[in-house]
C-alpha cells in the first residue's frame, strides 16, 4: 500500500513563499510520476504541476508558471513544490498525487494514490 503525506502548508501574505513536501511510502517511488493538484472552495480539483519519474520532464499550469517549481528527491521518496510570489487566488487545499509509469498526466483520474491535502492560505 502506497501512502502519501503532505506538509508545509500554512498562512502567508501575498508575495510570500511556501515549500510543500510530500513523503511517499513504498520502495517503488522512483518509478512513479508525481503531481500536485489543488482545490479551492466550490471549485474543481485542478492540476498545478507534474513531474516524471526521473524528474526530467515537468509541467506547470499557466496560472503558476514562473512562480512555482516542482522537484523530487528519489533517495528520500519525496516530491516538493516551491511556491514563490504567492497570490490570494493560490488559496486552496493542495494535494500530492502519484501514478505508476514514467510520465505524469494532468487529469485527476490518471492518478492512483493521493495524500490527505495541506491547506495553503494567502492573505492580501
Amino acid at each position: 500500500q502506497v501512502q502519501l503525506v503532505e506538509s508545509g502548508g500554512g498562512l502567508v501574505q501575498a508575495g510570500g513563499s511556501l515549500r510543500l513536501s510530500c513523503v511517499t511510502s513504498g520502495r517503488m517511488f522512483s518509478s512513479y510520476a508525481m503531481a500536485w493538484f489543488r482545490q479551492a472552495p466550490e471549485k474543481e480539483r485542478e492540476v498545478v504541476a507534474t513531474i516524471s519519474w526521473s524528474g526530467g520532464a515537468t509541467f506547470y499550469s499557466d496560472s503558476v508558471k514562473g512562480r512555482f517549481t516542482i522537484s523530487r528527491d528519489n533517495a528520500k521518496n519525496t516530491v516538493y513544490l516551491q511556491m514563490n510570489n504567492l497570490k490570494p487566488e493560490d488559496t486552496a487545499v493542495y494535494y500530492c498525487a502519484g501514478k505508476s509509469g514514467t510520465y505524469a498526466r494532468t487529469r485527476t483520474a490518471d492518478y492512483d494514490y493521493w495524500g490527505q491535502g495541506t491547506q495553503v492560505t494567502v492573505s492580501s
